[in-house]
């Protein structure tokens, strides 16, 4: 994106012979007030997560620069598909947009690109955002990244392929969750268990199989990609697809499009966020849908995980901490934060606009509870960047050219290593 530089800036050249004394003419020397004052840029590259966010963001853009004509803000929206392409090229360039949507971090702050929210937030914004959040954004001293929304994860099943099949209540374990597909395929009417093993999505349900196994991605400051128990819930994920349980498409149709699927009664689980109440329903809403936690192996204590994507500000040529405190404090404003999660559907990240849903909302309630003891990504680590994107290939590897999960994770795990050494 070509940056707009203020109208001052291309008259500057002019102002040495605007400035000089001009005695005994009776003209004012003093410069324009036009000359003097230069506007503000913020350029803001927000990710896309429905088709109600680009719509929200300008008018939320709009009445901001409304309030404050001496700021502009120039949004740009891309689809998480291309969003990573959009900002590499923009930091290829050395045109870093000053704000962005993302959901990593780390690497940014080790090489040196990143603000200090510390000298952009106000106290009162700072002390409203949930302090578990603002911990996984602090790295090396700094508060390098901000929480933005968040999402808890669970199990969504379509109710009436459950009452075709017998059951009331959800799977909660991986020997459940065999039958439950099992007995959803033999009907011969759905798919039994969506997975989402595409470029999008393949961190996330490697996760939900890693934890529920007893694993996860690091241990005690160390990488685990690789260790025992996250084989085994590797190794498990593959049964499911091997022996037909899952969706025949896991590396290919994403999250969003099993939403459709399963709302269309053709799939009867997947693992999805609290978005999935939001969205789905209102495309589907003669959907009968349920909830229930995300299955772990038999034996295993029940698991929450949950995500945050975060906002970082990147140094610019042009960065103006004044202008990005007061965009993020509008942004961040109660009744305009709260209408922008309830349209998304996720959970607020601050403590007075999750207290109001709360109140509301016996869900919201449940899932903020359980954010707390939620497992996360590394997100913290600046190795993390290039393990998610090691992922990516994962379930092709796996699933259809037959890699074993051992060996799998151990090259992931040597992509953690490697990059950790840098």
């Amino acid at each position: 994106m070509n940056r707009r530089k203020p109208a001052a800036v291309a008259v500057s050249a002019t102002l040495p012979l605007l400035l000089m004394p001009l005695s005994g003419c009776g003209i004012d020397s003093s410069p324009s007030p036009a000359l003097a004052e230069q506007k503000a840029l913020i350029q803001f590259l927000a990710a896309e997560y429905s088709t109600d966010t680009r719509p929200l963001l300008e008018s939320i853009v709009k009445d901001f620069e409304a309030k404050y004509p001496n700021i502009d803000v120039e949004l740009q929206v891309a689809n998480w598909d291309i969003l990573d392409g959009v900002y590499t090229t923009m930091i290829s360039k050395n045109q870093p947009p000053d704000l962005l949507n993302t959901n990593v971090y780390a690497h940014f702050a080790k090489d040196g690109l990143l603000n200090d929210w510390n000298e952009i937030l106000s106290p009162e914004l700072k002390a409203d955002l949930l302090p578990k959040f603002l911990q996984m954004d602090y790295w090396n001293g700094a508060q390098y990244a901000i929480p933005y929304l968040a999402t808890v994860r669970n199990l969504y099943y379509n109710k009436d392929i459950f009452d075709d099949i017998g059951l009331t209540e959800p799977p909660k374990t991986w020997s459940e969750l065999v039958e439950t597909a099992r007995k959803i395929k033999q009907t011969g009417k759905a798919e039994g268990f969506g997975v989402d093993l595409t470029d999008n999505e393949s961190q996330a349900y490697l996760s939900y199989f890693f934890f529920g196994a007893g694993g996860g991605w690091m241990k005690d400051g160390q990488w685990t990609i690789n260790s025992p128990e996250n084989v085994e819930g590797l190794t498990f994920l593959k049964s499911l697809y091997d022996q037909g349980l899952t969706d025949t498409e896991p590396t290919v149709t994403t999250r969003d499009e099993k939403h459709r699927i399963l709302g269309n009664g053709k799939l009867g689980t997947m693992i999805s966020g609290n978005y999935f109440t939001s969205v789905v329903p209102k495309e589907f809403p003669g959907l009968k849908w349920g909830i229930g936690p995300m299955p772990v192996k038999d034996g295993t204590p029940p698991i929450s995980f949950g995500v945050q994507d975060v906002l970082v500000s990147f140094k610019t040529d042009h960065t103006n901490k004044e202008a990005l405190s007061k965009f993020i404090s509008f942004l961040y404003d109660d009744a305009r934060y709260e209408n922008l999660i309830l349209r998304e559907g996720f959970l607020p990240v601050t403590k007075s606009v999750g207290d109001k849903l709360a109140a509301k909302d016996k869900n919201v309630k449940d899932s903020l509870e359980a954010l707390q003891t939620a497992k996360f990504y590394p997100v913290n680590h600046p190795a993390w960047q290039k393990v998610m994107d090691g992922t990516r290939k994962m379930g092709q590897a796996v699933l259809v050219d037959h890699m074993p999960p051992q060996a799998a994770l151990d090259q992931l795990q040597q992509i953690a290593l490697t990059k950790s050494r840098e």
